[in-house]
Formats: C-alpha cells, structure tokens, sequence
C-alpha cells in the first residue's frame, strides 16, 4: 500500500508517521508513505498555490493547476484502478470503518489536503474519485484527516499488527 499526500506541509507529518504502529508497518514494507509538497508544483518564482474561488466567491481556495501536476507527476495514474483519488472536504461523505476496509483493497490511495477556504471546486468534479470528511467539526486543513484515514487503513494490512 502507498499513501501519497498532497499537501502544502509536509513537514506536518514527519512526526506522526515515524513513530508506533505505522512507524513498523513502514519499516517492514508493507506501507510507503509519499508526502507532495504542493508548491514543487507551481509555475511561478512566488510558489503560490491559491487564488480566489472559480467563479467567484468569499475567500482564497487551493488552485487546480499545481494539484493537477502533481497527479500527473507524482508516478500515480488515475486511470491505474488500483489507486484511489481522495479530497477532504466538509461536504464529503462521512468515513466510517467501512470505508478503511474498502479502500484498503487499493494499491495506492492518493489524499489532496484542502487548506484556506477549500479546493478549487473543479478538483472535486474532475481529479478527485471522492469527498471525503470525517466528522461534523471544521479543521485547518486536510492534513489531520489524511493522517487518520492513512492509520485506519494502515491497521488493517496483514502483517501491520502483531496479532494479525
């Protein structure tokens, strides 16, 4: 299983992912964890990665080039239907147990982490598989709920937990 994370901080999960169960799993080869910065992806000397909303609207969204570029760059086809395109967003679908269980039968999950006011509304329509939220709360970004989808997933691989 590869996790590869879209993120505009990837330092964010350095910590978290060396240490206790994933931490193992990683050492053992039975997870790869791929962080994506986000502004490697831009074209401009400022690195800059949001603008204001398509269309209009209140606020800065994260833009649709550099996440489109790094999809296409980062060695993970859409069109591989192993792999599975995930945008953390407060009107995405709940994550339940079930949904772990589901996506761990993929070879790579792809996360886009959201930042400001959201994504541009076009990687929902065109990259992304799914909308996923994992609670009814608003969060800072996508970063702690790629985190938590990447561990859920994690536990379930054979070998990754001891009793397994």
């Amino acid at each position: 299983m590869t996790f590869h994370i879209i993120t505009i901080f990837p330092k964010i999960f350095d910590s978290y992912f060396s240490e206790s169960i994933v931490k193992r799993a990683r050492e053992k080869k039975l997870v790869d964890i791929k962080i994506h910065n986000l502004r490697d992806y831009t074209a401009d000397k400022h690195k800059t990665v949001d603008d204001t909303p398509y269309g209009g609207g209140a606020g800065m969204v994260l833009k649709i080039e550099p996440i489109y570029d790094c999809l296409r760059c980062s060695k993970v086809r859409k069109d591989n239907l192993k792999s599975r395109i995930i945008l953390f967003s407060a009107k995405g679908k709940r994550y339940t147990q079930s949904d772990a269980k589901r996506l761990a039968k993929y070879e790579n999950i792809i996360m886009i982490c959201g930042r400001y006011e959201g994504v541009d509304e076009r990687v929902a329509k065109y990259l992304a598989d799914e909308e996923i939220s994992i609670g009814d709360f608003v969060l800072t970004g996508g970063e702690i709920p790629a985190m938590v989808v990447a561990d859920s997933i994690t536990r379930l691989i054979p070998g990754v937990l001891g009793n397994a």
